[in-house]
């Protein structure tokens, strides 16, 4: 992307979207396509420099294969998860997929980084949201994809945000006709987009050795795709399990010390310490402010009182106050098998809406497991 940048002038600003406390978003447009820019820090100096450089005769270069195990340790840092996670999931060392991944990425050329390559390498790994993306983009459909990097910004492809304002939260203008028009056909879509958050649900409680937690859960933080895919944007508030634990497991006097924004446990007064284990989840979450908002009867109008919508507002309502996720184990504190059950009702009633509406089920937003279980976060 450098060269695109400083020598052929192919990437142009259009506007910055956020700025505060250094972190910058911008969009712009790369080789005619938007796009946007972030980094986490105001100036490239303002990153931890890779100390290996300070120490190493500027002749010498870097093996890919030293790369590599540099990258590996700083995602893994990034990330919070310790060596000996590795071995929990059955694949730890150097055989680890975590660093097959990374290398088949950092040593498929020709010739080996520079120290400016591997300076702004080492800027973006200090980036969790860039090392969360950059990790799980290969692993999920359900996460902005990296396009792209230039010293310690790094280019993500553009999706319109959601809006807490929009009563469909997302904006349906730019989704391709589906062969129907008007405002039934834009609640199918929204059923469809329901189904694309309850498969990311799963995906996120099971595809990874690690539960991965959403902790800031809005509108703006999540984007679709035309063909209705729900992604998540923004993922400076999300963790794997080891991390959650971490953040969770302190001090308390009471359960509202235990609340860690859209993440909470509950507070052992005897120990005056909070569980390690997160007491609700991404399900619940979504379920209380996504789905509430958008399946009220206040929006449905009339339709609120046909049976199937009925039924899908309890299922809400339900899932709004059940704990626990929708993980296949219950080794968990708090279990999955309630937040499983509900979450197999929320699916089974909004396949039945799009039936009766007459829409198919092919599609992005259709729900499909098929029991493929990611292994490449087995550190």
């Amino acid at each position: 992307m450098c060269e695109d940048l400083c020598v052929l002038s192919l990437v142009e600003y259009k506007r910055c979207l956020y700025y505060e406390n250094g972190k910058k978003v911008i969009e712009a447009r790369w080789r005619g396509k938007p796009i946007i820019l972030k980094s986490k820090l105001e100036n490239f100096s303002s990153y931890e420099p890779l100390a290996i450089l300070d120490y190493q005769d500027t002749a010498e270069e870097l093996s890919p294969l030293d790369v590599v195990f540099y990258a590996t340790l700083e995602v893994r840092n990034s990330l919070g998860l310790a060596e000996d996670d590795e071995d929990e999931g059955g694949g730890g060392g150097n055989s680890s997929s975590l660093a097959r991944l990374w290398g088949k990425k950092l040593k498929n050329r020709d010739k080996s980084y520079s120290r400016a390559e591997l300076a702004s390498l080492w800027s973006l790994l200090q980036q969790e949201e860039y090392t969360f993306l950059r990790v799980l983009q290969d692993l999920s459909t359900h996460v902005a994809k990296v396009l792209g990097s230039c010293g310690h910004f790094y280019a993500v492809e553009y999706l319109s945000a959601g809006h807490a304002w929009d009563q469909n939260i997302f904006s349906l203008d730019e989704v391709p006709d589906q062969g129907r028009a008007g405002r039934w056909a834009a609640r199918e879509m929204v059923h469809r987009i329901a189904l694309s958050f309850l498969d990311m649900v799963w995906r996120f409680d099971n595809d990874f050795t690690h539960k991965l937690h959403l902790c800031d859960i809005k509108p703006e933080n999540f984007a679709i795709r035309k063909d209705l895919t729900v992604v998540a944007i923004d993922v400076d508030m999300a963790f794997f399990e080891p991390k959650m634990r971490d953040i969770l497991d302190q001090n308390c006097s009471s359960d509202d010390d235990c609340n860690f924004f859209d993440c909470s446990s509950r507070c052992n007064r005897i120990k005056r310490r909070c569980s390690p284990h997160r007491r609700n989840s991404n399900l619940q979450v979504i379920c209380e402010k996504i789905f509430r908002p958008w399946f009220s009867p206040t929006l449905l109008g009339a339709k609120a009182a046909l049976p199937l919508q009925v039924e899908l507002q309890r299922a809400v309502q339900e899932c709004s106050e059940t704990d626990g996720g929708v993980e296949e184990s219950e080794e968990d504190a708090g279990g999955g098998g309630e937040g499983r059950d509900v979450h197999q009702r929320l699916i089974s009633i909004l396949n039945r809406l799009l039936q009766e509406g007459g829409t198919s089920r092919e599609g992005g937003g259709a729900w499909d497991r098929k029991g493929h279980v990611h292994t490449a976060l087995n550190f």
